[in-house]
């Protein structure tokens, strides 16, 4: 600068002096800026820098499984595909102009592969969203053809479609327990029955992982599930037996089709605990299908429908008239020649009496007198006496829609005819499992339970989070009043009695017959031609080890209860009985479910006839001969090689043998041989292969 011009040289330095302090003082502003960021809003700028580095994705747990009392499973949750779309990867490299040409090709192509709607794909497509569903528990074939539409060698692949196992409710058994198990909607939440109410549970908690993504929100690191439990909902065992609940509803959709009935109910109690070991519903559904069932299919008709019980009422009428001292067993009540009348109403008897004890009443099904009973009871211990065994009021089981039944409110008083009427169960409505929770009173020697369906529910881990105790609600009647009258009872199933066709071969068997009529909706009289036939009752009476009430609605062939409800009783009674390792000898005897801690032989019966075998013998099973006995306490071991599974189970057990399955599909071998004489009780070992 020394040959410069001294003016200009000055200048040069005035302005290089500018220029650093223009620079310095944007050194400075860039200083002070990176001291806010990084120090004085520090936390903000690292929240945010968080939040657009990291991805945040929403884990759905595993949904808990639905066991029954022994540990086989109702409800499964099984992993299945499902399609998503990325979108703003799909659209990140299109331009513009050639955005509305992409999405119709993209959005035909899709649809075609899917079988979807052509414009609602484009539809989400065009929405640019980074997650949306195209289609839920797709197919292996729909898999492997989304995968062709993103794969490179193709001409045009499409990016951001994307394969994921998504949860998907399965009930390995179909329509066994549907009404009572409910199901599950695509999006993991329960719908109906124990689904929806203990959906809590059984879905679990979702947890949330973060990870690195790149420029294109493709997740590349994950930081791992925190707390692997939330990958599963807690299991929940139930107290339902697969096996008689199998048998319920089997019976009871035999006794429908026979009698061309509407509808109907069982429901199966443990007396001593209240818990409910079988509820039926008919007609059923099933769960893995909700699409194609009927709305009136899904219905728990056991705990929803009310109706009047009818004749059934009298047990529970003699009961209080006892324990008030209105009646005694040795007293003898006059019938009216079969006909009474009271506030210009006449009450018929079907059996036209004079003087009957209170266990005749019982026996042959006295209206008038069921009728004197309540009327020397009067209305406001009557009605007392049906609040006690727990009529007019839900049970408390947890399950939705449960009806409390009706009783006139005592702010309404009975008149003189209505007390009567309400003596042999008119003019009042009943549920199923009330009239079941009822009649297992009288067997538990007067106490009333809670009804128990949830028996404990575990974590992933197994451990027992909550369990359900058994409860006494209350003291319906005493233990001596109880016990009278379920030896009253017991004249029902005997002799000329109503309900000869539910006494079970080898056990005294206490119970009551119904046959109400229904009530006209267009004249509001009752109906000539439409009833509801039903029977309640216990097995064995003097020890009691199931409580059952069975309903048919509207049965056409013939509607008496002694004919089209007892006969169900019978039969689910027997199952259950085997069920529960109940000898005729009155032993507690050996509970199936224990027997080789391997295949449970209930299981394996179901499993035959729901699973997809080649089966082709009738539903029913064959025809089963009578045992071949030879010397005192022996059996010979009948053949059941080429039986399927439920066949051969049901022939041995009426042997009186204890089959201990192998295997799936047709018995290949047993062992004792066909032939052998060995005792009643022994263990039979069956080998099953499935159908060439």
């Amino acid at each position: 600068m020394r040959n410069l011009d001294p003016i200009r040289a000055r200048w040069i330095r005035v302005r290089m002096g500018i220029l650093c302090g223009l620079m310095g003082l944007g050194l400075g502003l860039v200083v002070s800026a990176a001291f806010g960021i990084q120090v004085e809003k520090g936390d903000e700028w690292s929240d945010l820098a968080e939040k657009q580095r990291q991805r945040r994705l929403h884990v759905a747990p595993k949904r808990g499984t639905i066991y029954d009392r022994n540990g086989t499973p109702l409800a499964v949750s099984v992993e299945v595909p499902s399609v998503s779309v990325d979108a703003v990867e799909m659209l990140r490299k299109v331009r513009d102009d050639d955005l509305p040409a992409f999405l119709d090709d993209a959005s035909k192509r899709i649809a075609a592969t899917l079988s979807l709607d052509p414009a609602t794909v484009r539809e989400k497509l065009a929405r640019r969203r980074r997650f949306a569903w195209l289609k839920r528990q797709v197919t292996a074939d729909e898999v492997a053809a989304v995968r062709a539409l993103g794969n490179p060698s193709n001409g045009s692949p499409l990016s951001g479609l994307i394969v994921e196992g998504e949860g998907r409710r399965y009930f390995p058994n179909r329509e066994l327990g549907g009404p009572m198990l409910g199901f599950v909607s695509p999006g993991g939440d329960g719908k109906d029955g124990i689904e929806l109410m203990l959906n809590d549970q059984l879905r679990g908690h979702i947890e949330e992982v973060r990870g690195l993504r790149d420029r294109a929100g493709r997740l590349i690191f994950s930081e791992g599930i925190q707390d692997e439990k939330a990958l599963a909902g807690h299991n929940v065992y139930l107290t339902i037996d697969q096996g008689i609940q199998y048998v319920a509803e089997r019976e009871l959709a035999s006794a429908i089709h026979t009698h061309e009935a509407s509808s109907g109910s069982v429901v199966v109690v443990d007396p001593a605990s209240g818990e409910i070991l079988a509820m039926a519903s008919y007609p059923t559904f099933n769960p893995n299908d909700v699409a194609e069932s009927d709305v009136a299919a899904r219905r728990n008709r056991a705990i929803t429908d009310q109706f009047e019980p009818g004749s059934t009422m009298k047990m529970f009428t003699m009961a209080a008239a006892l324990s008030a001292h209105i009646a005694s067993p040795t007293q003898t009540i006059y019938c009216e020649e079969g006909a009474m009348a009271i506030d210009n109403v006449t009450i018929r008897d079907t059996h036209i009496s004079a003087w009957l004890t209170p266990t005749q009443v019982l026996a042959i099904s006295s209206n008038i007198g069921a009728a004197k009973l309540g009327l020397g009871l009067g209305e406001h211990r009557l009605y007392e006496a049906f609040q006690r065994f727990g009529f007019g009021e839900r049970t408390g089981i947890p399950l939705p829609g449960e009806a409390p039944g009706v009783l006139r409110p005592r702010s309404r008083p009975w008149v003189q005819v209505e007390t009567a009427a309400a003596s042999f169960g008119q003019g009042i409505s009943v549920t199923t499992l009330q009239l079941a929770m009822g009649v297992a009173a009288i067997a538990n020697r007067g106490r009333l339970m809670t009804p128990v369906l949830v028996r404990k529910v575990t974590d992933g881990t197994g451990t027992v989070v909550e369990e359900t105790p058994s409860t006494v609600r209350r003291e319906a009647v005493s233990a001596g009043v109880a016990k009278m009258v379920s030896e009253m009872l017991v004249s029902v199933t005997e002799g000329e009695g109503t309900g000869v066709e539910a006494a079970v071969p080898g056990f005294k068997t206490a119970g009551k017959t119904a046959t109400a009529q229904k009530t006209d909706p267009a004249t509001g009289r009752y109906s000539a031609d439409r009833y509801t036939a039903s029977f309640i009752g216990f097995v064995p009476a003097d020890k009691p080890r199931v409580a059952i009430a069975v309903v048919l609605d509207e049965p056409m062939i013939t509607h008496a209860g002694g004919s089209v409800a007892a006969p169900v009783f019978r039969r689910v009674a027997q199952s259950a009985l085997r069920y529960l390792g109940v000898t005729q000898r009155g032993a507690e005897g050996i509970a199936l479910a224990d027997v080789g801690k391997g295949v449970d032989p209930a299981a394996s019966a179901i499993a035959a006839v729901t699973g997809p075998t080649e089966q082709t013998e009738p539903a029913m099973g064959p025809m089963v001969p009578a045992p071949a006995t030879s010397a005192a306490g022996s059996v010979i071991v009948g053949d059941v090689t080429g039986m399927p599974a439920s066949a051969a189970l049901r022939s041995l057990m009426e042997q009186g043998f204890v089959p201990r399955m192998t295997g799936s599909g047709k018995v290949v071998k047993q062992d004792p041989v066909p032939g052998s004489t060995v005792p009643a009780g022994t263990v039979v070992q069956l080998i099953l292969e499935p159908s060439s």
